[in-house]
Order: structure tokens, then C-alpha cells, then sequence
């Protein structure tokens, strides 16, 4: 097969690598269009650098040729007619979902330990479900988000600079961005038809949803309280205020669907002290910013839902698992744990005087251990400044790498 042109994310193609030639089926998960089936294609690259004349199948349920394969025994039938005789083959199944009981065929064809395999989805619950009942211990699953800020750089030959950075406020990260102009109209024209993609194909039509318009309000109020603490009931009582009558639990379902779509994420908050998980009263961020504002508009006044969301995507793709924090009365931002290690993060717009400073920096004064702790702003300080032994940074600084 031909490889189209593709601008590398050695993010992710790291983490693919240790696991590329291991007898363990390779899942890319993640929301439609932020790159799956080029990653795709960046590992196929990896394995004709690797191997001379490898033995690779690729299939694309997106694409017309392959719309025969519906069911696992077409999957296989397929397989089987293509294959060489080689000893190994390298397969690859792009939106492995859209197959019924694709799961039993990947475990089949894994048992016969001459498949490489690799595939990507886009529907979490269907991938966590049916693989973990069918193939546990068997697949490693890696999720791929939408470009963070150095990415977005990278991909649009950008120097990060003030005007860069609100490209990526307003615009967010799906990679296709770098075919189209820069301008509001353009951008969001394309953003608003991947939404109503998203929504139809991976929530509406999966889930049998009948009241679309439900549906379209939920994901409008999301989009106007980000990073705000909803529950279900809430949503019920706001909507029912809009005279839209829906049950707590139709609300909750939708929200689950949305989240498996890897439209939103769902933040739990955890009490500090007690390092109890409270599952009531989350929040809910947007994989891709863009996204939101094709929904309700890109408006200044929601700067600081839009910096703490840019802050929740780069905390995730770093790898870390995140939390609201809790403390008595009081909340941090972000509790973000890897490797038996924590940081705890506050975001604010500015911070023009002390007022300010002790509102954003006291919360995390009263946290008592010797984690690091971080107020992150769009203050143009340098290097990280402290400030009684809290570290203030400019978002930019703070985004410039993983951490």
C-alpha cells in the first residue's frame, strides 16, 4: 500500500515501539480524526524499515473496498484469501470496532502466533469491554488524543509565540488543521461537521439515541460549564428549566456515551486528606477545545475554563492519572499522580495584584506535604518564579514539554 505524507508524533510512536514486535495484539484508541490511522501508518513505515518485504494487510472500515467485512468470519475470510505464506503477518485494522464480534476474530487469529496485530477505535466502552472479556491479558491499549500545545507547533511550523498560542486556544489540535487555513470561518465550518460526525456516527447511531436534540443540549451545556462541577441532577434541573424534561439517569447514560466516544473527559474529585474518590459532582473537559468552541463559540470571558482544560489534556497525555482535589472547603485544580509521584496544580488568567495571589496560591499553601505544587497563569514570567514555595510558571513555559 501506498503511505500518504504524515508529520511524525514520537509521542506515541515511543510508546508503540516497545511493544511492536511483542506477541500482544497493539489497540489505538481514541476520538475520530486526531490521527489514529496515520499513526497507523507511521508504524507500518517502522516495520518496512525493520524488515525487507514484510507480509502487511491493512484494513479500513471506513473505506468502500472493505465494506464486505462486517462480522468476524469476514474478517478472517478476508485475512486468509490475502496472506502470504510468509511466517509472519503484520496486520493492521483501522476503526476495528465497526466489525461485529470483531473481538473473537482477533482472538483466533492471535492464538495461531503468526499475526501482528495492530487497530485502532474509537469507542472506549466497546474496546475496554469487549477485548478485556475476550482477549485479557492479551492487548495493551494505546489512547491518542488530540496535538498538545508543542505538537500544534510542530504540525503548523509555528514559533511558540503569543499569536501561536491563541491559534491553539481558539482552533485546538486535530491534525487535519494544518490543510486549512488558519481563519475562524474555515476552521470551524470543518470542526462543526466532525462534531455532528462524532456525535451521529459514535453516539447517536450506537446507542439507538431517539432524541437528538437532548443529546445536543447536554453537549451545548458541557461546552458552556466546562471545568465546571455538574452532576446529573443538575443537568436535570437546568434543563427542565429550559422546559426539556430528562430523567438523571438518561442524563448519566448520555454522559457515559459521550465520554466512551472520547468527546469529554470525566474528572472525578478526590478528597486530599482522606484520598478518598468522590463519584458524584465531577467535571467534564473536552478532548479537543476546537471542539467546544464549534459548539458555543470562542469567547475571552472563558479564558480560565479554557487554559484549565489545555492544562487537564497535557497532564493526561504526560501520563498522568488526574483528580479534583478536595479540601474541606476548599479545591486545587488538579491532583496529578504517576509513578508513586504527585503535583498539585492551580490555573488562573492573571494574576495582577496580592489579593489575587493569596486567593490562587492559598488553597495549595494549605496542603501540607512536599509534593510540588504549581500556580499556572498566563503571566509572562520566567522560568518558574516562587512564591513561599509554591512555583508560579507561565503556561507557556509549563507546556513546552511533557513532565
Amino acid at each position: 500500500m501506498d503511505i500518504p505524507k504524515y508529520v511524525s508524533r514520537p509521542i506515541y510512536l515511543n510508546k508503540i515501539r516497545k511493544y511492536l514486535e511483542k506477541d500482544i495484539i497493539k489497540v489505538i484508541s481514541g476520538q475520530r480524526r486526531v490521527g489514529k490511522s496515520y499513526m497507523l501508518y507511521q508504524i507500518i513505515d517502522e516495520i518496512k524499515n525493520k524488515h525487507t518485504n514484510p507480509d502487511i494487510i491493512y484494513i479500513n472500515k471506513e473505506w468502500h473496498e472493505y465494506k464486505e467485512i462486517k462480522d468476524d468470519e469476514s474478517l478472517i475470510d478476508y485475512i486468509e484469501k490475502h496472506k502470504s505464506n510468509k511466517e509472519l503477518t503484520y496486520l493492521f485494522i483501522d476503526e476495528v470496532q465497526d466489525i461485529e464480534n470483531f473481538e473473537k476474530a482477533l482472538r483466533s487469529l492471535q492464538s495461531k502466533k503468526n499475526y501482528n496485530i495492530f487497530c485502532t477505535g474509537s469507542n472506549a466502552q466497546l474496546l475496554s469491554g469487549d477485548l478485556a472479556t475476550y482477549l485479557s491479558g492479551r492487548y495493551v491499549e494505546i489512547k491518542l488524543y488530540s496535538l498538545i500545545y508543542p505538537e500544534f507547533l510542530h504540525f503548523h511550523h509555528l514559533d511558540d509565540s503569543s499569536s501561536s498560542f491563541i491559534k491553539f486556544l481558539k482552533y485546538g489540535g486535530l491534525p487535519y488543521l494544518i490543510n486549512l487555513e488558519l481563519e475562524n470561518q474555515v476552521v470551524y465550518d470543518y470542526l462543526k461537521n466532525i462534531y455532528s460526525a462524532i456525535l451521529f456516527k459514535d453516539v447517536v447511531k450506537r446507542y439507538q439515541i431517539r432524541h437528538v436534540s437532548l443529546l445536543e443540549n447536554l453537549v451545548y451545556y458541557l461546552a458552556d460549564n466546562t471545568g465546571s462541577i455538574v452532576s446529573a441532577k443538575k443537568i436535570t434541573d437546568f434543563l427542565k428549566s429550559q422546559q426539556i424534561k430528562i430523567s438523571p439517569q438518561v442524563v448519566s447514560n448520555y454522559l457515559s456515551y459521550l465520554t466512551s466516544a472520547f468527546f469529554i473527559f470525566k474528572v472525578l474529585r478526590s478528597d486530599i486528606k482522606g484520598k478518598k474518590i468522590f463519584e458524584f459532582n465531577e467535571k467534564y473537559y473536552f478532548e479537543d477545545l476546537g471542539l467546544r468552541h464549534a459548539i458555543k463559540g470562542y469567547k475571552t470571558e472563558d479564558i480560565n475554563k479554557i487554559l484549565e482544560n489545555i492544562i487537564y489534556q497535557h497532564l493526561v497525555v504526560s501520563g498522568y492519572q488526574v483528580t479534583i482535589g478536595q479540601l474541606e472547603s476548599k479545591e486545587i485544580d488538579f491532583v496529578a499522580e504517576k509513578n508513586g509521584k504527585k503535583i498539585y496544580i492551580q490555573v488562573a488568567y492573571l494574576i495582577p495584584d496580592e489579593n489575587t495571589r493569596e486567593r490562587e496560591f492559598g488553597n495549595l499553601m494549605k496542603v501540607k506535604d512536599n509534593y510540588p505544587k504549581y500556580v499556572i497563569s498566563m503571566d509572562e514570567i520566567l522560568g518558574g518564579t516562587d512564591y513561599q514555595g509554591i512555583e508560579h510558571w507561565f503556561i507557556r513555559d509549563f507546556l513546552a514539554e511533557l513532565r
